[in-house]
């Protein structure tokens, strides 16, 4: 994604847009092929319009290729269509991306646009590049979180084939999705609430049987916890290098200021020192925003999507649940003769649903940890590239910049 030739102001309210590189039109598609992506995206104040594309060769849709512009709470709505869904009762429904959250640094840059006449010229343009970067990371970060949303629903051989999603990527006008009202939060609350004391109820008094979910409840139990501590210390170091790198330039900013005080001998060196700290403090950033990408936000997508798998868990735990009621109801209407055939109906339908819940909860658990292995060790991969790369840089910067000053 490349940043258009709009660029942003210091109070934020510019639009600012990203555009992906041209697609190829070459691009050949399989039987039943669903390829999405987000093409653009348009911040504006206060929501982002994403530019979904889609490219298929599905009967159900009218066209092959087509492109419709949505906000993130359509993201949502669609994501609720799935979770709200019996017929998903088995599957791991896709995390809902994150709301699009530029407030931090809209913030600074109003205060930087505040404090203008306090700072230099180059100490105010530095400070202002510094700020758009960042503004522009959280962007391309909520454009690729929605885009993976969309990406992990029309990968899977039965989200894709979902009438909603289908509404969602073809429909062109608006969905007229509103977010939630304060009555609708707190019911979702009372769900939550509901939900969570119902887990820990069943946790307690209903046992599972099958060794092969009884393990897997314990490993993500045990994983999803790591995977939070993983994603603070992620967090943590991230912050230690973006923190090197404003130290750098705030250091850079006082030898500036302590050379224009006085010609002295030591002008030049400040000068040259100055340049070194310039260029370090933009590889000790690019150095943070990839350690962000790679390594952050691939933990904190897997805190979700465990959670989401832990979801699953449940919802099979509370199917066992009402077959086993069901199974209490049977055996006392043939004690009393009464209502018979109708709870033969209902535990056969509640055995029924157990048991199609447990099969495709079964595929999907396993095709969720070969998804995430091979997830992970690309994100690992690609960060250690990265890494190297950077350390690269800093050596040769920092060899040049010893030459430089021993010239002195």
């Amino acid at each position: 994604m490349v940043l258009n030739d709009e660029a942003l102001a210091p109070n934020g309210n510019t639009p600012v847009m990203l555009t992906k590189p041209e697609r190829s039109d070459t691009v050949d598609l399989s039987d039943n092929a669903l390829q999405v992506d987000i093409s653009d995206a348009l911040s504006e104040r206060d929501k982002v319009k994403f530019t979904v594309h889609t490219k298929t060769n599905i009967r159900e849709f009218k066209k092959q290729e087509f492109s419709v512009i949505r906000q993130h709470e359509e993201f949502v709505w669609l994501h609720d269509r799935y979770e709200e869904n019996d017929e998903y009762a088995g599957y791991i429904i896709p995390p809902a991306p994150p709301r699009p959250d530029f407030e931090s640094s809209r913030e600074k840059l109003q205060k930087l646009g505040e404090g203008e006449g306090s700072m230099s010229a180059d100490e105010f343009k530095k400070m202002k590049q510094e700020l758009e970067a960042e503004y522009l990371a959280t962007f391309k970060k909520t454009v690729a979180v929605h885009e993976m949303f969309l990406q992990r629903l029309v990968s899977h051989p039965v989200f894709k084939n979902d009438h909603n999603l289908h509404v969602f990527l073809e429909y062109e006008q608006d969905l007229s999705v509103r977010g939630k009202n304060r009555k609708e939060k707190i019911e979702d609350f009372w769900k939550s609430f509901t939900k969570s004391t119902d887990e820990i109820l069943l946790s307690t008094t209903q046992k599972d049987t099958d060794d092969f979910f009884e393990k897997e409840k314990h490993f993500l139990v045990a994983f999803h916890e790591h995977l939070k501590d993983a994603t603070y210390k992620a967090d943590k170091m991230t912050r230690a290098h973006k923190d090197v790198a404003d130290s750098m330039l705030k250091v850079a900013s006082q030898l500036a200021q302590l050379s224009a005080m006085d010609v002295s001998p030591l002008e030049e060196c400040f000068q040259k020192l100055i340049d070194y700290l310039e260029k370090s403090r933009k590889l000790e950033s690019r150095v943070s925003s990839d350690e962000d990408l790679k390594l952050s936000d691939s933990f904190r997508y897997y805190v979700h999507e465990t959670a989401a798998a832990k979801d699953l868990l449940y919802r099979r735990m509370r199917a066992l649940a009402d077959y086993e009621a069901a199974n209490k109801a049977l055996d006392k209407s043939r004690i009393k003769h009464k209502d018979i055939q109708a709870a033969e109906y209902a535990q056969q339908k509640a055995c029924e649903n157990f048991q199609v819940i447990s099969d495709k909860a079964r595929d999907d658990l396993r095709s969720l940890k070969s998804r995430r292995i091979i997830t992970m060790k690309k994100s690992l991969v690609d960060l250690c590239d990265l890494e190297i790369k950077h350390a690269q840089g800093h050596i040769t910067l920092l060899k040049s910049s010893l030459s430089l000053l021993q010239e002195e």
